[in-house]
């Protein structure tokens, strides 16, 4: 059985190398080279947590092996488990100092803690001892550009292209810079690589954004329109995505926040945090980096804890979000807000306040206030028409389902408009509506505006964020907030009648347009 499970493993039949192993750990419980490759088989079926409990039963008869260390950090990394991880990481490191993979395992742990000057130092060492690992070359270019290092990302890039040009990920991660004019050849090379044959729906999909903006480059608007439409079609039918349960799911906020939440135990709790909210490619980055630039805030990009608080109390209760927030004591939202206040110490580390910029955080900012009553919230909008067709061309995780299909966007954009509105209402000393064209028009005051609501005193270094050196995790956006403020980001006019559709469907619901 065990050599069959091998078999298994080799074909990348995980799934059943999982059944087979657990078939010997049945008759041979303590066989630790099955209770390994076990560890190995469920953390590629995305078993994490069981992954982490084979790691550590081998680990602890053998404390010395690198390659475990190696595996257990990366489950721990993806459980959700960044400290433990690092620290495995870090001892495989000492362990096996020639080892690339440590090293580069703990690069990659090192950039979504955003430990990024450590996490590049870690990625050069792998790439020193292995220089055609081109997964390490990818992540340093990545880390360099949320650094602002943006011609050592261009270059890093354009080596993995260099060393294949076909590469899928070389490719996107230049396109996804958002300040680079592809030339005639560059167009050229997309299109042979597209035409390749066998080529994963992901690297047809990533090939695809970056041959639609080498076409934009080219002033090729319609058939740049076609190219995203096609690549997102694609996309479409790998990712769920349902319209209509998001519009019941926030019709069912809005019931159950109407009647408000208990009085909290202490107005002042959360007083550290700004939640900034919006959708995808409206600014958001912008208004986090005008921020970071005071010397009182910390910018943590997009943090998950919220979201991993609520979900978590979901289960607890067994009960779905927003139901049980209808029966949560102010008691209960205290609790919330405290585990919330001791998640996110860390960024409050050398400065007194912090930005919270998850993109998810539109549905919960009624629950937010009510567990951090003292936090602020800033809503930034951006026109609907620009904001969806921005979405349209980017490429992004496969939880932003809803970027695929501009009829889609369109419901996802009305459905922020109207809860975010309603957020107002409710909570209007709380929350901020900033309007991203207002900014660009006008920004002393409108930063002005962003730091008195804020309680921040004013600091010129906001008005010149650009130069402000942080980590900026949102690579598509990276790049663009190392440079002065622009007012020439609308690039609707551009595509003309194509985006009539949607500009049809916006109007329809009742959302005003530029």
């Amino acid at each position: 059985m065990f050599a069959r499970a091998r078999e298994e493993w080799e074909r990348r039949d995980f799934a059943a190398a999982e059944h087979s192993l657990s078939n010997v750990l049945a008759l041979a419980p303590n066989d630790l080279s099955a209770t390994r490759l076990l560890g190995m088989a469920v953390q590629r079926l995305g078993d994490h947590a069981r992954a982490i409990d084979c790691f550590r039963r081998v680990l602890a008869a053998h404390p010395d092996d690198a390659d475990i260390h190696v595996c257990l950090g990366i489950a721990l990394h993806e459980h959700g488990e960044t400290t433990d991880a690092v620290k495995h990481l870090r001892h495989a490191c000492e362990l096996a100092p020639r080892s690339a993979s440590a090293w580069f395992n703990l690069g990659e742990a090192l950039v979504q803690q955003v430990h990024t000057i450590d996490a590049v130092a870690a990625l050069r060492r792998a790439l020193e001892l292995d220089p055609a690992h081109v997964s390490a070359r990818l992540s340093l270019a990545k880390a360099q550009a949320s650094l602002g290092e943006v011609d050592a990302a261009i270059a890093g890039f354009r080596e993995v292209l260099r060393r294949d040009p076909g590469n899928a990920e070389g490719w996107f991660g230049l396109s996804n810079l958002n300040t680079l004019r592809f030339d005639a050849a560059d167009a050229a090379s997309l299109q042979s690589a597209l035409a390749r044959p066998n080529l994963s729906p992901r690297d047809r999909e990533l090939l695809g954004f970056t041959y639609a903006k080498a076409l934009e480059s080219r002033g090729d608007y319609a058939q740049a329109f076609e190219a995203f439409r096609t690549a997102n079609a694609s996309r479409r039918r790998r990712v769920k995505w349902d319209a209509a349960g998001e519009r019941k799911r926030v019709d069912e906020i809005q019931r159950v926040f109407a009647s408000g939440t208990p009085s909290p135990l202490d107005e002042r709790l959360g007083g550290e945090v700004i939640f900034i909210v919006s959708i995808p490619r409206s600014g958001s980055t912008l208004v986090e980096q005008i921020l970071a630039s005071h010397p009182q805030v910390e910018g943590a990009n997009e943090i998950k804890d919220l979201t991993e608080i609520i979900d978590a109390e979901t289960r607890r209760r067994n009960s779905a979000y927003p139901l049980w927030a209808a029966d949560a004591t102010a008691q209960d939202w205290q609790r919330l807000g405290r585990e919330y206040l001791a998640r996110t110490a860390r960024w409050r580390e050398t400065k007194p306040r912090f930005t919270d910029k998850s993109l998810l955080s539109w549905y919960l900012v009624g629950p937010a206030l009510a567990m951090l009553p003292a936090a602020r919230v800033v809503i930034i909008r951006r026109d609907p028409v620009e904001t969806c067709l921005a979405c349209f061309r980017q490429l992004f995780s496969e939880r932003s389902a809803f970027a695929c299909d501009l009829d889609e966007l369109a419901d996802y954009c009305i459905d922020f408009l109207r809860l975010t509105r309603f957020w107002h209402e409710q909570y209007p000393d709380r929350v901020l509506d900033l309007e991203y064209e207002n900014l660009q028009a006008d920004p002393d005051a409108e930063i002005r505006r962003l730091l008195d609501f804020c309680d921040l005193p004013f600091d010129r270094a906001c008005l010149e964020f650009h130069k402000t050196e942080r980590a900026v995790l949102s690579a598509p956006s990276a790049a663009q907030v190392r440079q002065p403020l622009r007012r020439d980001t609308a690039r609707s006019a551009r595509y003309g009648d194509k985006l009539d559709p949607l500009r049809r469907r916006l109007q329809a619901a009742g959302v005003a347009l530029e």
